[in-house]
């Protein structure tokens, strides 16, 4: 993509943005003074570069490819980025200076030259080196397939045997067995090669905990899972879009295809959340010129952060490749994209009515879903008896904010950034509630660049 794009200064805040926990942002805060680095440079391409002092008698090699982003030192740190490309991208944001324009060095060129290589490999077309695209042996893909396919199914016909005992014993029963009852039924479901079932009768074993009401939760919940059996299990017979979905929710792989929407997107939204051992990091993207919303999903094991990261408020220009199913709003990110640091319009947004309608379009699609990302035009921040709320300028029409936000710091800074005026908010519209992510002053509007305020 253009070097222009690619070299353009990120501010302090979109580099924090990356930090993958409060510990490396910290860490980095304390790397980005002058005094910690040496040989320091960057150049056109989006490259940054240094030597950073460490424990040992010679520095870290930090270098940064602000075009992926992507980085490599030496350091032994398992985080992406760790604290020393966190500290060379802060110095470079706040200090001309420190950071002088100049040439790669060897080792940092070698490294450069070999990633974007690979990005230029894969960017071409399956085939067009001469290789396949598709699976070594596509027989025996087919029969892994369908074997897998069986244990699905056998494994969703104990799940409805299951959730009938229960039914049939009274809820109160799952209050008395405690976790332990769920816990063996999602192992089942593990041996059966079905996640996505497991994890959903996992949540199940929380519910009976989660306060008054809890019966009528575990009843939604009992029923939704019931709905996914039975899409499973007569998936045959479902629209192609739909099928696609149930595949997926019952934890089945999914590869992105068709062909790749090419537009300039600006990352509105970056967060992890815990799935067991698991990290996953969803980042979401709006298309100036397509106006659709994208998802970009990663996921890091073990104690290692995704390996993805954007800076919230930043554009890059690239192609995304969706993936199959209802509303195909996952994507995945094409390689040699350009990022620009430059403030763009945010999304155009609609009313609180239009949210909520927007949501239960999506429910038709997708059932199972959770909560649908939206944009709110002229809403205020103000408190409620049992939290806050979003409201419309007119005070006709208002959103709760989801509790899982409640008690998050960013709350404050929406309401400090409103000051009782309107703002545009991009956020997760759901049965929960709405989790704001971003925001800006209402006066933005859909063609005035705006800098983009991070929520989470």
């Amino acid at each position: 993509m253009g070097a222009a794009a690619s070299a353009a200064r990120w501010t302090v805040e979109q580099v924090l943005a990356l930090a993958p926990d409060d510990a490396s942002r910290k860490a980095g805060n304390k790397l980005c003074a002058s005094g910690s680095w040496s040989e320091t440079g960057a150049d056109g391409t989006g490259a940054v570069w240094g030597l950073c002092k460490g424990s040992g008698s010679k520095p870290y090699r930090t270098v940064v490819d602000t075009t992926g982003p992507a980085y490599r030192c030496s350091c032994p740190s398992r985080k992406f980025p760790c604290k020393h490309a966190l500290g060379l991208l802060l110095l470079h944001a706040s200090d001309d200076a420190a950071v002088p324009a100049g040439t790669p060095p060897d080792w940092a060129r070698e490294w450069l030259d070999g990633r974007r290589a690979r990005a230029e490999a894969k960017a071409r077309p399956a085939g067009a080196d001469g290789a396949s695209g598709g699976p070594a042996d596509p027989e025996a893909a087919r029969k892994r397939a369908e074997k897998r396919a069986e244990r699905i199914g056998g494994g969703a016909r104990e799940l409805e045997q299951r959730l009938t005992d229960l039914l049939r014993g009274g809820l109160a029963a799952a209050e008395q067995s405690g976790y332990g009852l769920w816990e063996e039924t999602a192992a089942r479901m593990v041996d059966a090669q079905a996640p996505g079932l497991a994890a959903r009768v996992r949540e199940l074993g929380a519910v009976p905990a989660s306060g008054p009401g809890w019966p009528v939760r575990l009843l939604e919940e009992c029923a939704l899972l019931h709905l996914l059996d039975a899409a499973w299990l007569g998936r045959d017979r479902l629209p192609p879009t739909l099928a696609a979905t149930v595949r997926t929710r019952v934890g089945l792989p999914a590869s992105p295809e068709g062909p790749p929407v090419h537009d300039r997107w600006l990352v509105l939204a970056q967060y992890d959340t815990h799935e067991g051992r698991i990290v996953a990091r969803r980042i979401w993207l709006y298309g100036e010129e397509s106006g659709r919303t994208a998802l970009l999903l990663s996921y890091g094991a073990a104690g290692r952060s995704p390996a993805l990261a954007l800076p919230v408020g930043t554009t890059i220009e690239a192609g995304l490749t969706p993936y199959p199913g209802a509303g195909q709003l996952r994507a995945e990110l094409g390689e040699g994209f350009g990022i620009s640091a430059d403030a763009a319009p945010p999304p155009p947004g609609g009313t609180v009515a239009d949210a909520v309608a927007a949501y239960g379009r999506a429910l038709t699609e997708d059932p199972w879903l959770e909560s649908w990302p939206v944009t709110l035009r002229e809403v205020i921040p103000v408190p409620a008896p049992d939290g806050w709320q979003l409201v419309d300028t007119e005070g006709r029409e208002a959103l709760p904010v989801a509790a899982a936000a409640l008690n998050r710091p960013a709350l404050w800074k929406l309401a400090a950034v409103s000051g009782g005026a309107p703002l545009i908010v991009f956020g997760e519209c759901g049965h929960r509630g709405f989790d704001p992510l971003a925001a800006w002053p209402a006066a933005a509007g859909a063609h005035t660049p705006a800098e983009t305020v991070a929520l989470i």
